[in-house]
C-alpha cells in the first residue's frame, strides 16, 4: 500500500497540514503540467470555503485539474456539462416518485459532491445558472421546502470559454460576486506543451490518473486543520486599512462603471490570509494581498464600454491601483 495513501486525511496537526497541502503541487503535476498558480488558488478557496471560476479556451487542462485535484485530496468530485437545455433539478436534484411505497423521495443530483465541476456555467440560462447559488452561499439545496445540507468541504469550479459567446449566457454580476476567485488559465509555454506531448506519447491517459501515479496525500482532516489555523493567522490594522483602500479606489476609477463591494474587500482580506499561513507566516503582509489582489478582485470590477474600446483589462486597472494605492510600513 502507498504509504501517502494509508496517512491521507489523518493529520490533524497545522504544520503537518501545511506540508501536505503544499505537496499538492507535485502530486498534480503528474497530471497537470505548469499550472501551479491554479492549484495553489484553488487551495487557497478551499481553505477560504470559497468558489472559483476557471477561464481558460478549450484543452489547456481546466477539467484535469479538478479532478487531479479531487484525487490528491481524496475527495469526491462530480462533473456537469451545463448546456441551453440543462434544468435547475438536474445540478440539484428533484423528487421521484417511488410507486412501491406510493411516496416522493429525494434523489439527490450532482451538486451533493466536494468539489464540483461546473463545465461552461455560461452556456446554460440564468434560471440554471441560479440554482447553484443557494449550493454556493448557504451551503445547502431546498427541494419542496426542505433544506438539505451539502458535503463539507463543497467547492464549485466553474468553467467558462472566454473567446466563444456567441450563445452563451454572461453571469450577471450578482453571481460573479459569489465567486471567490476568477483564475485564468494561460495556454502552456513551449517547454510546457512539450512535456504534455511527450507524456501522451508515453502512454498518459488523463481519464487514468491511478496510473499517472497520482495518489493522495492530503485529506479532509488536513483541510480541517489549515483552516484553524488560517483563522488564527494575524491581521493588522494597518493591512484591514490597506485592503479598504484598493476596494474604494476601485469605487473611484474612471475606467470602472462598478467598484469592488464590502464583500470583494473581506474576500481579499481571506485570501490574503490563506496565502499567509500557506507560505509559513502567521501574519498578513501588504505583499499577501497585492499577491491575490488579480484573482479575487478581477471579476468583481466592471468596465466602461470606452475603456474597454481603448483595450484598458479589468487586470491593467487593478494593477495601476495598486501602484497608486499608498502601502503600509
Amino acid at each position: 500500500m502507498d504509504p501517502t495513501t494509508d496517512n491521507a486525511g489523518q493529520s490533524g496537526d497545522p504544520g503537518t497540514a501545511r506540508d501536505a497541502l503544499e505537496a499538492l503541487r507535485a502530486e498534480i503535476a503528474k497530471a497537470v503540467v505548469g499550472q501551479d498558480p491554479a492549484v495553489t488558488g484553488l487551495v487557497v478557496a478551499l481553505l477560504c470555503r470559497g468558489h472559483v471560476l476557471l477561464e481558460g479556451v478549450p484543452g489547456v487542462a481546466k477539467t484535469l485539474l479538478v479532478r487531479a485535484l479531487a484525487s490528491a485530496l481524496e475527495l469526491d468530485t462530480k462533473r456537469v456539462q451545463f448546456t441551453p437545455d440543462l434544468m435547475p433539478s438536474d445540478v440539484t436534484g428533484s423528487l421521484v416518485y417511488d410507486t412501491r411505497s406510493a411516496e416522493f423521495s429525494f434523489q439527490p443530483g450532482p451538486v451533493f459532491t466536494n468539489l464540483l465541476l461546473a463545465d461552461e456555467i455560461n452556456r446554460t440560462p440564468p434560471k440554471t445558472q441560479s440554482s447553484l447559488l443557494e449550493a454556493m452561499e448557504e451551503r445547502q439545496v431546498t427541494v419542496d421546502g426542505t433544506p438539505r445540507p451539502l458535503p463539507d468541504p463543497f467547492l464549485v469550479a466553474a468553467t467558462q470559454n472566454p473567446v466563444e459567446y456567441e450563445g452563451t449566457y454572461p453571469l450577471p454580476e450578482a453571481q460573479l460576486d459569489r465567486f471567490l476567485l476568477k483564475l485564468t488559465i494561460p495556454l502552456p509555454s513551449r517547454q510546457d506543451e512539450i512535456d504534455v506531448l511527450t507524456r501522451h506519447a508515453e502512454g498518459f491517459n488523463p481519464r487514468d490518473l491511478h496510473a499517472a501515479g497520482v495518489r493522495p496525500v492530503a485529506g479532509p482532516a488536513d483541510l480541517e486543520a489549515a483552516r484553524a489555523a488560517v483563522a488564527k493567522t494575524t491581521i493588522s490594522p494597518e493591512i484591514t486599512g490597506y485592503v479598504v483602500d484598493i476596494c474604494r479606489a476601485t469605487r473611484e476609477s474612471p475606467s470602472l462603471t462598478l467598484g469592488v463591494s464590502p464583500r470583494g474587500a473581506t474576500a481579499l482580506l481571506a485570501t490574503a490570509r490563506a496565502w499567509a499561513w500557506l507560505t509559513g507566516r502567521d501574519y498578513v503582509t501588504p505583499d499577501d494581498v497585492k499577491a491575490l489582489a488579480l484573482p479575487t478582485l478581477r471579476h468583481r470590477v466592471q468596465l466602461r464600454p470606452e475603456a474597454e474600446m481603448e483595450g484598458v483589462t479589468a487586470d491593467s486597472v487593478i494593477n495601476a491601483i495598486l501602484t497608486h494605492v499608498p502601502v503600509p510600513r
